[in-house]
Order: C-alpha cells, then sequence, then structure tokens
C-alpha cells in the first residue's frame, strides 16, 4: 500500500534581467522589482541574479548591485547570487562585497558561486586581463572566502572589513560532475544549472549525496534544481508564451544571441530539425503548461531527483505573464505531494 505525504520543497527564482525585444536594462531591472515583490509576497525562498557578461539579452552582469537594489526593495525573501564567477574576481572582494550586502541586509544574502567565466573567452580576457592564464584553483578559492568571512581571521594582515564575523552562506553551483565533487567534499549546498546543462544532472547529484562530507556550515546533503517554468492557465498558451524561449536558446546554440523577442503561434518556420533537436535537449528540465500539467510534471521531477528546493527562471515576454506564470507556480508548489511507498 502506498500513501501520500506532503512535501515541503522549498522554490525559488533564478533572474538573469532578461531584456526583451523593444526594451533596455533599465525596464529589465525594474520588472525585477515587481517579481521580488511578488515572490516575497507568494512565499519564494530566494532571489538570486546570475553573472553573465556580453550577452545582449542578459543584463545581470554585476550581480552585487544588482542583489543591493532588490534586497532593498524587499523585506524577507533572500538575496544572493547563482552565481559570482569566481575565476573572475579577487576572493577578497567577493568577501567584502558580500559582507558590505551582509552588513546592510542582514541574515538575508546568498553567496552562490561558480567555476566558469559566465561568458566567452574573448570577454573572459578582457575581465581578467593579465590573469586570464593564470592557475585557478576554485576549492581554494572557496577556503580564502570561508576565512575572510571567519571572526578567526581577525589577526590576518589581510581581513574583510566588512565581511569578517559575518553570516554569508556559501553554494557551490554546476552543471558538471566536478562542482558536486567539490561540493561534497566541503560540505556546502550544490545548486545545479539544469536548465540549460541538463546532461550530468543526475549523475552530478549523485556523486554530491554519495560522497557529502558534513561540516560546520551543512550536516547533510542540500540540492537545489534550477528549471525552466512557464505556466498558464492553458496548455496552449504555455506552449505559445514558451516560444520565447525556444528562440533565445536557439540563438544561444546557432551564436546568433538575441534579446528575447515575443511569442510565435509555430516554431516551424523559425527552426529546422537539428536546432530543434538541440533546444529541447537544453530544456529536459522545463515545466510548461497549466497547473495541472506543471503539477504532474514536479511531482516525477520531484520523485526522479529528490531534490529540496527547485529554483524556477521564466524567460517570458510579456511582463504580465511572467508575473502570473510565477503566481502559478507557487500556487503549484504549495499543494505538491508525492507517493511514499
Amino acid at each position: 500500500m502506498s500513501t501520500e505525504r506532503s512535501l515541503d520543497i522549498k522554490y525559488s527564482v533564478l533572474d538573469l534581467a532578461t531584456v526583451t525585444l523593444g526594451s533596455d536594462p533599465a525596464g529589465s531591472f525594474k520588472k525585477s522589482m515587481d517579481v521580488a515583490q511578488q515572490a516575497e509576497k507568494l512565499g519564494y525562498t530566494r532571489y538570486w541574479f546570475a553573472e553573465h557578461h556580453s550577452m545582449i539579452s542578459v543584463a545581470s552582469s554585476a550581480p552585487p548591485i544588482l542583489i543591493g537594489y532588490i534586497a532593498g526593495g524587499t523585506k524577507t525573501i533572500r538575496v544572493g547570487s547563482g552565481g559570482v564567477m569566481l575565476p573572475n574576481h579577487s576572493p577578497l572582494i567577493v568577501a567584502e562585497q558580500f559582507g558590505t550586502l551582509a552588513s546592510l541586509y542582514p541574515g538575508r544574502i546568498d553567496l552562490g558561486l561558480g567555476r566558469a567565466p559566465g561568458t566567452d573567452q574573448t570577454t573572459a580576457y578582457a575581465i581578467r586581463g593579465e590573469n586570464f592564464n593564470a592557475a585557478h584553483n576554485f576549492p581554494r578559492d572557496i577556503v580564502k572566502l570561508q576565512n575572510f568571512f571567519s571572526a578567526d581571521n581577525a589577526t590576518a594582515k589581510v581581513r574583510a572589513i566588512p565581511g569578517e564575523g559575518l553570516d554569508v552562506p556559501i553554494w557551490v553551483l554546476g552543471s558538471s560532475t566536478d562542482s558536486a565533487k567539490v561540493a561534497a567534499a566541503m560540505g556546502l549546498p550544490y545548486a545545479f544549472a539544469s536548465h540549460f546543462a541538463p546532461t550530468y544532472f543526475m549523475e552530478a547529484i549523485n556523486i554530491y549525496r554519495d560522497n557529502f562530507q558534513p561540516s560546520e556550515y551543512l550536516q547533510s546533503p542540500y540540492v537545489m534544481a534550477c528549471v525552466n517554468v512557464v505556466a498558464a492557465d492553458t496548455d496552449s498558451e504555455a506552449e505559445r508564451l514558451a516560444t520565447s524561449l525556444k528562440q533565445l536558446f536557439m540563438g544561444i546554440v546557432t551564436g546568433k544571441r538575441q534579446l528575447l523577442p515575443p511569442p510565435v503561434s509555430s516554431m516551424d518556420s523559425i527552426w529546422n530539425v537539428f536546432e530543434e533537436e538541440a533546444v529541447m535537449q537544453m530544456l529536459a528540465y522545463a515545466f510548461i503548461g497549466s497547473p495541472d500539467t506543471i503539477k504532474s510534471g514536479m511531482n516525477s521531477f520531484l520523485e526522479q531527483t529528490g531534490v529540496d528546493e527547485v529554483m524556477a527562471t521564466s524567460h517570458i515576454f510579456e511582463h504580465s505573464s511572467r508575473l502570473y506564470s510565477y503566481k502559478l507556480f507557487a500556487e503549484v508548489m504549495k499543494t505538491m505531494s508525492r507517493v511514499a511507498v
């Protein structure tokens, strides 16, 4: 016999400050505030920005600034980075920036860290300059950050002021198995970018759980999965709205990036069979449809993965439809249950 038990799955938002066709970054930031304020009311746990550079449709190149902006316009929701690309920055500067944020908004700031540049190699060189060819040791840099945040660092010659002695939770972000090993060895929470890199998702989270070492920061594994969500009243309307997302991903596949375009009635004349296959592979963890369809898909996803938290990102052209999608998703997540045998 099987019984249903209620799930206590946290749900959060990943925002890339997506720039829509006909708009600009300033407009995107105002929309982000709208989404964050609504998300806070709807029970979302955290609101993260991802660091990307030199991408026409992504305005989240400076997460610490956007984190401060959103934290200042909200009251309780956690705000953070999903993530800061650590090879692009000195650990000291990151500690000072997030120490400043944690001083302004105590108990509300998260620091998610990635090991990729968040851009192409040419732009990465422009960011890093002479440090481009320097060896970057991701675990070592995380340890440096932990030391800067530690009260024990008060006697060191190099100190993070502000930052020292503050509680800034560190997350390891990843899209491969390498990051899973780092998170497991260091006993840190793990967030996977399954919204665009689904291939190694199951393998990575299994490696993380199997090899997790308890730490002063976390006693047991904690997995967050980022997924694409486009919710609407009907499946057909959600599928229409999702054509904007599919066009955006097609730009990634073809190298012809564009501002987020409006939805279309059909993708048939826009992509060929190879582009469609590539895009749909990237969207393996996309939940598109009515509340019932989203709930069914999420139930299966949670059963398969056992994740502790779901972070939704929604590339929807129409702002009102994006807000409504997050509202519907929150309602679904509040009623989730799964069969426990």
